[in-house]
């Protein structure tokens, strides 16, 4: 593809997003508007925000890259992704929604009647939201590199740029129209070029698989321990999926516990329909890109692709399409981030104000381009999947036993955070020093969530159950308002 297509890619993504966060600008004058939309926001609208946010450059790049590194088993990330979901429609939507608060350690405050358990939660909140920022930047360095030529930092600090004058204008009300549309952008992005691309086999008469060559199990990696890693990963993108902050922070703008069950059920099918494309560009990858796993640039075979099979103007109007797709998955996962993490960092440190959060923003962007533009990886969906680890072991048993159990208490959900903090962070420091040294890095280093969740679930359990501190007063009023449910709104 020539840069000047990548860069007409580029620059008509940019302006779409700035010119649908512009009109967000003219709705948005409360304070509820910057932080939940004045919690307006109807299924359809929210379910798509949902999946323009969610759906990040593990999604977009990093899927097809496991798919044709690793085969089948690559097929847990985007089966967990969207199982996820169905975690979060049983057991968190509708309560949390009903819980009133604004952000996650709002909801800790309310449920432990403890301002410790608040700046607790804060901490990790915003430190899993600078871990997933990081990966947006490097799938956006990746992108701009390839297809433009430019040095991989200028997309790094174009997309934070862009995402920070969107939030700063207009908040989540602007966010959620700009997330609504990079959904479908996205969705149309990787789509459109993999149906030319089958059509055309298909008219060719030649087999989509290279006759079942796609499939062949000689090209996947051999690994004795796949049955634990599996279950691992499971465990991770399950239970991780319900701490995540910038999807937390969406079922606080539905109007009523009913839409954000709603919007959910929606989210799933988004999601479902999502995931078969990403996965159709890693068959294929296997067939026509299989040098890229030799080389480790696995994470370019969405992009590479259609250049791959076209030749001429189609090939760069295609290879055009998945990068303005590429670029709108970094913009929309990114803003998710950085709108929710300038709602906690406004509250926190700003007193919650209009003019907190827009400082917030610029915090929340700042730190996470420092840390991508001094590491690099492009192993995007691997790195995605250790945020999802930590996240299920730090937040996932606030929210669980703070919803489901009345016997948690402050001290414990406190202890079990710190707890699952320690040994997953600990486990991903340990598991890079070894990479970096060239040593092999245990699987249970590798994937710690199979134990590091377990054990922050137990020790939020025995600390609440046996140490210090009761079960807060309030315990009995605030669970039945979370089990409640309300009056349907009308529309």
């Amino acid at each position: 593809m020539s840069a000047g297509v990548g860069y007409a890619a580029l620059a008509a993504v940019t302006a779409a997003t700035l010119l649908i966060g512009a009109y967000g600008l003219r709705i948005s004058r409360t304070t509820s508007d910057f932080y939940v939309a004045s919690r307006t926001v109807k299924p359809w609208w929210n379910a798509s925000a949902i999946g323009g946010e969610y759906l990040s450059a593990a999604s977009f790049l990093g899927i097809a890259g496991l798919v044709l590194v690793s085969g089948a088993d690559a097929l847990w990330f985007p089966i967990g992704y969207t199982a996820g979901y169905l975690m979060l429609l049983l057991f968190v939507a509708a309560p949390l929604r009903r819980s009133g608060a604004y952000t996650v350690p709002d909801f800790a405050r309310a449920r432990l009647e403890s301002l410790p358990a608040r700046r607790v939660t804060s901490l990790l909140v915003v430190a899993v939201g600078w871990l997933y920022i990081v990966p947006q930047l490097h799938g956006a360095a990746l992108t701009v590199s390839l297809t433009t030529g430019l040095p991989g930092w200028v997309g790094s600090a174009a997309v934070v740029v862009i995402v920070c004058l969107s939030v700063l204008s207009g908040g989540m009300r602007s966010i959620t129209f700009v997330q609504a549309f990079q959904y479908w952008l996205k969705l149309a992005a990787l789509a459109v070029p993999v149906l030319f691309i089958l059509f055309r086999l298909g008219a060719e008469g030649t087999s989509w698989t290279g006759n079942g060559a796609a499939f062949a199990s000689g090209l996947d990696p051999v690994m004795a321990d796949s049955v634990y890693r599996n279950v691992s990963l499971s465990i991770a993108l399950l239970c991780g999926t319900l701490g995540l902050p910038h999807v937390l922070v969406r079922f606080y703008t539905n109007p009523d516990g009913v839409s954000a069950r709603r919007t959910t059920l929606i989210v799933l099918g988004l999601l479902s329909v999502f995931y078969v494309f990403p996965t159709l560009y890693g068959i294929l990858g296997r067939v026509y890109l299989p040098e890229l796993a030799v080389e480790g640039n696995a994470d370019a075979t969405v992009l590479l692709l259609p250049a791959q099979i076209f030749d001429g103007a189609l090939g760069d109007l295609l290879a055009a399409c998945v990068t303005a797709g590429a670029f709108a998955a970094f913009l929309s996962t990114s803003s998710g981030l950085i709108v929710s993490l300038a709602g906690v960092i406004s509250q926190e440190l700003f007193r919650g104000s209009v003019s907190g959060f827009r400082a917030g923003t610029l915090l929340a962007g700042a730190v996470p381009l420092g840390l991508a533009l001094l590491t690099n990886t492009q192993a995007l969906a691997g790195s995605v999947g250790m945020v999802f680890a930590f996240t299920a072991s730090t937040l996932c048993p606030l929210l669980l036993l703070g919803i489901w159990w009345r016997r948690l208490t402050a001290a414990g959900a406190v202890a079990g955070m710190l707890t699952g903090a320690l040994l997953c962070g600990g486990a991903i420091v340990a598991g890079g020093v070894l990479s970096l040294s060239g040593a092999a890095v245990p699987v249970w280093l590798e994937q710690p969530a199979a134990w590091t969740v377990p054990a922050a679930f137990a020790v939020t359990v025995g600390a609440s159950l046996r140490g210090p501190g009761a079960v807060p007063a309030g315990t009995a009023r605030f669970l039945a308002r979370l089990h409640t449910p309300e009056r349907r709104v009308s529309r």
